[in-house]
């Protein structure tokens, strides 16, 4: 078989059946022996593997897929013992201050580099988080070998049963608590190989090291069921998602790279589960009173993730509840220190008092403090737009003729993610939720989209239908919701046959 062993600048590169892309230079210019490209069916996008990189992600990938195959004769006492074992190390001061310096040193470097640094923090909060969902695995019911359908036959039956699905791939962004949570797929009888951003690469190696490995070792699982891609190059996702050895591959992350990975792991043949862009929306019914509003847009605004809120859509007949948006938004720049952002979609202006857009404030960017006006103008072409704001609030306002137009709007722009309905009317609810394409939906507040917050279930990732309804499963991709069914056949007596 022939491979690949140099590139030439301008090399033509056909992609999707019919398509011709070529080789930048730069690509060329550092593709050796034994690397890898890969092209993205779907974009055109050409890939560079460094072998390096790639060995790194192939080796994590093998020790999972090892572990794996061993973890069928593990007992689920066994898995219990690892989660409590991984929760004592973390709420252990001792082996969790060398988790804590890292994270110190992780967060001051991304900060050095004008990296935001919100998700970064591994703050005494989000460590009892961790500590919480995993001790919730300890002691969540376990499904795997259970019969979910059992057929009777005259001498016989077919039983189905859950069983793992085999190794889990997650490339997410620089939260350390989802690197916990990622191993919630250990429940079912499966292994993890993850890789986290660069910005913190240093504290997923330290709870590897004071944590997670000596929690497998003490619970006695295979060495390698969760293990760690130890690269903070970006190729080491594109070579892991490349891997058939992966049953499912989770990405987390922002859009466009999440699209990516997506399509790397789909031409693969390898399903996936995508999170990459956020942002919901709240719409105000006909008869939403601006208390409720208030508070709903307040709430969905105390700190930026997937879940928070990014547009607001305000009936034309109740522009009167727009001082209720500006009020809350401002209120919850207040509670961060700073001040919120408003934009305001091309035709709703007037709405807006023009003072807001005459007012220069300060707003909290990851550099820092930056003099911008408190509204400015976007077009309403942009309103799937997500802002992704360090300590200033920042939402998108659009004045809309009807409940029914901000749906369409919704369905024409957004990621297809969250949306809530501010209204007491139950029929206009209902309308709303047939109507809606997303697959989670409320009529307060954004926040409560998590599924450890809504189901207590620590989740693996959320899934919005950007890319398109999810088969069989919700949204909420969590431990117990990773897992096949095999078919076991019983014979009262042999003498059978068709």
């Amino acid at each position: 078989m022939e491979r690949l062993t140099n590139l030439t600048a301008g090399m033509p590169i056909v992609y999707d059946g019919d398509k011709v892309t070529h080789v930048p230079a730069e690509i060329a210019e550092s593709f050796v022996a034994g690397d890898r490209l890969v092209v993205v069916q779907a974009t055109g996008d050409l890939l560079h593997v460094p072998a390096e990189v790639a060995r790194i992600a192939d080796d994590a990938v093998a020790r999972a897929h090892a572990a794996f195959l061993k973890l069928g004769g593990v007992g689920d006492d066994a898995v219990d013992a690892f989660y409590e074992a991984f929760a004592r190390r973390l709420e252990d001061d001792v082996s969790f201050a060398p988790i804590a310096a890292a994270n110190a040193a992780d967060v001051e470097s991304a900060r050095s580099r004008g990296r935001s640094v919100t998700r970064l923090i591994l703050d005494e909060k989000m460590r009892r988080g961790m500590i919480d969902g995993l001790r919730g695995w300890a002691t969540a019911p376990s499904i795997r070998g259970s019969v979910q359908e059992s057929v009777g036959h005259d001498g016989w039956r077919v039983d189905q049963v859950v069983a793992g699905l085999g190794v889990v791939g997650f490339v997410f962004e620089g939260r350390p608590n989802v690197f916990a949570d990622a191993t919630g797929v250990l429940r079912g009888g499966n292994a993890v190989v993850f890789r986290i951003g660069s910005d913190a690469l240093g504290t997923a190696e330290a709870i590897v090291e004071h944590a997670l490995d000596p929690a497998l070792a003490e619970a006695g699982l295979p060495a390698g069921a969760a293990s760690l891609v130890a690269s903070a190059s970006r190729a080491a996702g594109w070579a892991m998602f490349s891997n058939r050895s992966l049953a499912l591959a989770v990405a987390r992350g922002s859009g466009a790279a999440v699209a990516q990975l997506g399509s790397v792991a789909q031409q693969a043949g390898i399903p996936v589960s995508l999170h990459g862009t956020g942002g919901t929306w709240i719409v105000a019914g006909e008869d939403a009173t601006a208390d409720d509003l208030g508070l709903a847009v307040y709430h969905s605004l105390d700190r930026k993730v997937c879940n928070t809120l990014n547009t607001c859509a305000i009936p034309a007949a109740r522009v009167d509840l727009i001082p209720a948006v500006l009020d809350a938004l401002q209120r919850a720049g207040e509670r961060r220190g700073t001040n919120g952002k408003l934009h305001v979609a091309e035709g709703s202006e007037g709405a807006v008092p023009a003072e807001w857009f005459e007012r220069v404030v300060p707003i909290a960017r990851a550099e820092g403090l930056v003099e911008e006006p408190h509204a400015e103008p976007i077009s309403r072409s942009d309103l799937g737009v997500e802002w992704e704001w360090e300590d200033s609030p920042e939402i998108t306002l659009v004045v809309v003729d009807s409940v029914d137009e901000a749906v369409t709007l919704f369905n024409e722009q957004s990621p297809h993610f969250a949306a809530s309905l501010i209204s007491a009317d139950a029929g206009a609810q209902q309308a709303f939720f047939d109507a809606i394409d997303a697959p989670f939906v409320g009529n307060g507040f954004t926040r409560w989209v998590d599924g450890q917050y809504a189901l207590d279930r620590p989740e693996l990732g959320l899934s919005n239908w950007q890319m398109g309804r999810l088969f069989a499963r919700g949204g909420v991709l969590s431990g117990d919701s990773v897992f096949t069914i095999r078919s076991r056949v019983t014979q009262d007596h042999m003498d059978i046959g068709r």
